[in-house]
């Protein structure tokens, strides 16, 4: 098995009580905004996936249990495999919403899931 090193520079700053905490690098500004919620369940999806494929966990139902949500929705947030890949690139790097709502929702995205041709979910993302 290969080894993967990263290097890099790390920024602690004094938190309460003198405990520490992972700050951004000194001259580097925060991003602005939130990430939409549909970004952070397409990753979720993809990191569940790998979970299940690597063994550390059985299924969806083991899944659903340690997140602490009901198997329905663990099904919910792992269709979203089922989108295209383009699809799921393009959630991925949706830009950081700054005020207001998210530009797309997970139930928004429902009916996009249920269709199978990928040329055909393309055309409904548009």
């Amino acid at each position: 098995m290969n080894q993967l090193t990263i290097t890099g520079k790390v920024h602690f700053q004094k938190g309460k009580k003198g405990r520490k905490r992972l700050t951004e690098g000194k001259g580097r500004e925060k991003p602005q905004g939130r990430l939409p919620r549909v970004t952070k369940l397409m990753a979720l999806a993809i990191r569940f996936d790998q979970l299940i494929r690597d063994g550390h966990v059985n299924d969806y139902t083991e899944l659903a249990r340690l997140g602490q949500v009901t198997r329905a929705r663990m099904t919910q947030i792992m269709n979203l495999l089922n989108l295209a890949p383009a699809i799921q690139e393009a959630i991925l790097f949706l830009p950081r919403v700054e005020q207001g709502g998210d530009p797309v929702t997970e139930r928004e995205l429902r009916d996009v899931v249920g269709v199978e041709d990928w040329a055909e979910q393309e055309r409904l993302w548009r």
